[in-house]
């Protein structure tokens, strides 16, 4: 059984066991998002742009609000980097380990159950750190962005947002934008129009700025535009940490 230790953090076999701080319970998503899992997957696509955009080291990496893996493991696919997965809900994390070990991935993969708002890792510590559709159902976004920033090493990069990524088939990101706006006018219309709210670009650079990120950039439109030429539909927020 591999045992290896990062300050307090003791990883055994692929899991972090770890104090779970007390989290707010968020908002759960608007009715009908189910229906865009008939689309292609997006999260290969979100690793090219990854990939692309933050040309990470080699070393320290953590997926926040992870999930069941399902940026994770693409993102162990294609680099071979081993990933720590961290997130409040301990049965989605161990549904994503299971995964990984079904694709023989299991010793890259590590999960911690955690918040952003108090992040379980040493100042300095973190290589890469990302995050896809999470930050929406923070506690509090600045502080969980300062945790991001603290737990960075000087040069370390951050990706955080959501979106179906710059390379996503025209065809697809029409269908997911019309269903969207659909929605808006449907029966659990207040929900979609914060969905909606929440993602533009102006927010994140709201709460960059109350997280106090010296420098940043703001890349997309929103949930429901794809005009953005960089990273297409959606909305993502880079910065690297001051050295």
């Amino acid at each position: 059984m591999g045992i290896r230790v990062i300050a307090a953090l003791v990883i055994i076999s692929g899991f972090v066991f770890a104090p779970c701080p007390a989290f707010a319970q968020q908002p759960k998503a608007p009715k009908g998002i189910n229906s865009e899992r008939s689309l292609p997957d997006r999260y290969p696509y979100n690793v090219k742009d990854i990939l692309k955009y933050c040309e990470p080291e080699k070393g320290f990496w953590v997926d926040l609000g992870a999930g069941k893996g399902q940026l994770t493991i693409p993102l162990v696919e294609a680099t071979d980097n081993p990933v720590i997965m961290v997130d409040p809900n301990a049965d989605s994390l161990a549904q994503g380990l299971e995964l990984a070990r079904e694709k023989r991935l299991a010793h890259r993969l590590s999960a911690v159950v955690g918040v952003a708002e108090k992040l379980p890792f040493p100042d300095n510590s973190v290589d890469l750190l990302v995050s896809r559709g999470s930050i929406f159902f923070w506690s509090d976004q600045a502080k969980g962005l300062q945790e991001v920033y603290r737990v960075l090493r000087p040069g370390g990069k951050a990706m955080i947002g959501g979106g179906a990524g710059s390379g996503y088939p025209k065809e697809a990101v029409d269908e997911l934008i019309r269903i969207r706006k659909e929605r808006l006018h449907g029966d659990d219309a207040e929900k979609w129009q914060h969905f909606v709210e929440v993602r533009r670009p102006e927010q994140m650079h709201e709460w960059a700025a109350q997280a106090k990120i010296p420098e940043f950039e703001v890349a997309g439109k929103g949930a429901i535009s794809a005009d953005d030429p960089k990273v297409g539909q959606g909305v993502w927020l880079m910065f690297t940490k001051q050295k």
